[in-house]
């Protein structure tokens, strides 16, 4: 039994690690679903901005650039249905640019930046939310056409 063990133990070990780096990687299923309101039109800046969040009172703060004469899209996810997360997207001096709360949270926004701008993204679970959650937003931009 124990000779069984002693062979079993190494494989079962590198399925463990190969399942790990496929968590790490992306390849779950809040991020896909997230991702599906990109289609073709919009690329990835290839950064997951997600966060535990263990409760609707809790915030989860991200930081990015929006550059100049860029059409971006933000998708917002939490939950397997859309509408789960609110957004909010400040400037550094904390003015409101944007929030999906006034459109129902909707689940992605686009937006046409004029001027480059250093943002602060917060999210939160909606409030009719129970429980805990992982929010992710993912950004994107629109493919030159």
């Amino acid at each position: 039994m124990e000779n069984k063990l002693k062979k079993i133990l190494p494989l079962f070990i590198v399925l463990l690690t190969i399942g790990s780096f496929k968590s790490f990687a992306g390849g779950d299923t809040l991020t896909s679903l997230c991702a599906k309101h990109f289609q073709n039109q919009f690329i990835s800046d290839g950064q997951q901005y997600q966060a535990l969040l263990f409760n609707n009172s809790e915030t989860a703060e991200f930081s990015t650039t929006l550059f100049s004469g860029t059409t971006y899209r933000f998708a917002a996810c939490s939950g397997l249905t859309d509408g789960n997360l609110t957004f909010w997207v400040y400037d550094t001096k904390r003015n409101l640019l944007f929030t999906n709360k006034d459109f129902k949270n909707a689940p992605y926004w686009d937006f046409l930046i004029n001027n480059t701008v250093d943002c602060i993204i917060e999210a939160k679970l909606d409030s009719k939310s129970t429980g805990s959650g992982r929010a992710i937003i993912l950004i994107g931009f629109k493919q030159p056409e």
